[in-house]
């Protein structure tokens, strides 16, 4: 086992770095070996779950984000600059934070461009740091706060909103994914105008552009709805004032790319 550098009078794991604990059922359910939270790499394993980290993007960080994934077509270059700029953006973003860091960042860009990658790295980079965070999808941040309504519930509707709207840095992935209701919206805005408020920064990804764009269906061309068509103009006015805007002008990395990869 790797050895770790522990708390010797820690009493979970007696000094020596690992603490034994019930496996998940998708695991067997046995008895694990796990880093103690004592230790460098147990706390920085502690400091990821506590920010809701998925463990689909534990791996995510600047160093792995790809920016020259694009190598065909005459935009290929343009597409590759892109990629890098947005890098460049969020780790200066993580470098000087918090010293000129009132406004958040607001990712955009196509699906499979990597925004949420971008965002975690930051995400992840300042939890290790020792800066409180926490990840949140759009669409399960809005089932929790609706779940919390069931008389059943064991949950209140401002246990699940307060640690949204205190945390120091708050991510809300994919912004603007479920079909826009007056109560969803009423409920977005009104965790991004007490966190606006209340000078906390936020870290948004979304698909929608502020420009309208079309797309074929058939041989019909079909609109597509804008960041301000899914969430309303007054909270998209919010984010302007909220977040510096980053537009990521890439294909889709995941439907693309790898397809090439794997058929090549």
């Amino acid at each position: 086992m790797l050895a770790l550098v522990a708390r010797k009078d820690c009493p979970e794991c007696g000094g020596t770095g690992w603490r034994v604990q019930v496996a998940p059922k998708a695991r067997g359910g046995g008895r694990e070996a796990v880093p103690c939270s004592c230790t460098e790499s147990g706390r920085e394993g502690l400091a990821r779950r506590r920010a809701r980290i998925p463990a689909r993007y534990e791996h995510c960080d600047f160093e792995n984000f790809e920016v020259d994934y694009c190598c065909e077509g005459p935009d290929a270059a343009k597409w590759n600059r892109s990629l890098k700029q947005a890098r460049a953006v969020v780790e200066k973003f993580v470098a000087e934070y918090p010293i000129g860091t009132e406004h958040g960042l607001l990712l955009m860009g196509p699906c499979g461009t990597g925004k949420t990658h971008l965002a975690v790295s930051a995400l992840k980079a300042l939890v290790g740091r020792g800066h409180d965070g926490l990840f949140y999808d759009y669409r399960e941040l809005l089932k929790e706060i609706q779940a919390s309504y069931n008389p059943e519930s064991q949950t209140t509707e401002m246990e699940v909103l307060e640690p949204v709207l205190k945390t120091e840095v708050l991510l809300l992935d994919d912004l603007g994914a479920s079909k826009p209701s007056v109560w969803a919206l009423e409920t977005v805005g009104h965790i991004l105008n007490a966190r606006y408020n209340d000078k906390r920064v936020t870290l948004v990804t979304t698909n929608y552009l502020d420009a309208p764009r079309t797309s074929e269906n058939g041989r019909t061309a079909v609109r597509e709805d804008t960041l301000a068509d899914r969430v309303g103009q007054r909270i998209r006015s919010r984010l302007y004032e909220m977040c510096r805007t980053i537009e990521i002008v890439a294909p889709d990395f995941r439907r693309d790319v790898r397809r090439a990869r794997t058929t090549g």
